[in-house]
């Protein structure tokens, strides 16, 4: 019997693009496309169903849909999206929450996919070389996407032991970077005049934007119960991405940090958040070994290839601006 896959949080570009890539399987019967608002892409074969996860209505989707399989990416990264910090967590957590529940409900449900990230290990300066799946964080989570994370990764460990008959796949995903990408780290590099922190180079790994696409994909057609890193080959120092992109830099102390970022967040260049800033300041790198050995997937690009593939694509910007931004915000802290 062809596959029921609900896939959740369609309105962004992630999610759309896992959806219709979900839909031109033949092999899978029905792709639904859940969010609180219609996509702007083209969803193509998906049939978009206007629903809230954060209201136990879903779980009346998942059962007249007859849904086997439910693809989670609805998780959502920066506050800017989530129209402030509150609506974020209550997306991400409550909304997960919520989903679990009517997943465990349903009895027809065989599988779940959640798309986590990375960043549930967090970034500090007494991180390993390379986090393995059975590693804890060394920083505490304190905010943003970072603590979502672990909240939802923890409901779904809870999920997974009520509910021993589904299969439940979580795949911690490194950056997703790549030419249709739009992501506060993107938009970071896309920037004319890039910020560092002084006296720090982070180690960065990326994900292609196809790779994270397929990697979804793969989950979902197959029974691949377990936890996943997946990141592309090899790892770029913050440095070395810089001067590949040919554009300047502007270090920054890092008692100045928060006070530039706010500068570039409140001229909505880019959505920067404290957890990212950490992250850009120690960087995070983790192992990939059981995404080839138990997975059974391997990336088509590595990081230094997403990374070029992104490069391509960057138009140029007014650097003016931005050093005039940055610049102000270091003074008003001087001052």
């Amino acid at each position: 019997m062809a596959q029921v896959v609900m896939v959740t949080g369609v309105s962004r570009d992630a999610g759309a693009r896992c959806a219709r890539r979900l839909a031109d399987d033949p092999s899978i019967g029905t792709v639904l496309g859940v969010d609180v608002v219609p996509p702007r892409a083209e969803l193509g074969r998906v049939r978009f169903v206007r629903a809230d996860i954060r209201n136990p209505v879903i779980a009346k989707v998942i059962a007249a849909e007859d849904v086997d399989t439910v693809v989670h990416t609805g998780v959502v990264a920066t506050p800017g999206s989530a129209g402030g910090r509150s609506s974020m967590k209550e997306i991400n957590v409550i909304g997960t929450m919520q989903l679990l529940a009517a997943c465990q409900k349903a009895s027809g449900v065989a599988k779940l996919v959640v798309k986590s990230s990375t960043t549930v290990y967090g970034a500090g300066p007494r991180d390993p070389a390379m986090f393995t799946e059975e590693m804890a964080p060394r920083a505490i989570h304190q905010t943003g996407l970072s603590k979502d994370a672990v909240e939802v990764e923890g409901y779904v460990r809870g999920f997974a032991r009520r509910r021993p008959d589904v299969c439940v796949t979580t795949l911690r995903m490194a950056n997703w970077i790549g030419p249709k990408t739009d992501s506060p780290m993107t938009r970071y590099f896309g920037l004319p005049v890039v910020p560092t922190i002084f006296g720090y180079d982070a180690r960065l790994q990326f994900l292609h934007e196809d790779d994270g696409v397929e990697a979804i994909h793969h989950a979902t057609v197959n029974d691949l119960p377990g936890t996943f890193n997946l990141a592309g080959d090899g790892v770029l120092a913050l440095s070395q991405a810089i001067r590949r992109l040919g554009r300047p830099t502007l270090r920054l102390p890092p008692f100045t940090a928060a006070s530039s970022a706010a500068a570039v967040r409140r001229a909505r260049l880019a959505d920067f958040s404290p957890d990212q800033i950490t992250f850009l300041t120690y960087g995070r790198v983790v192992d990939t070994t059981r995404m080839r050995s138990t997975f059974g997937f391997e990336p088509q690009y590595t990081t230094a290839e997403a990374f070029a593939e992104f490069r391509r694509a960057l138009g140029p910007g007014a650097a003016s601006q931005v050093a005039s931004l940055l610049t102000s915000g270091l003074g008003a802290l001087r001052g």
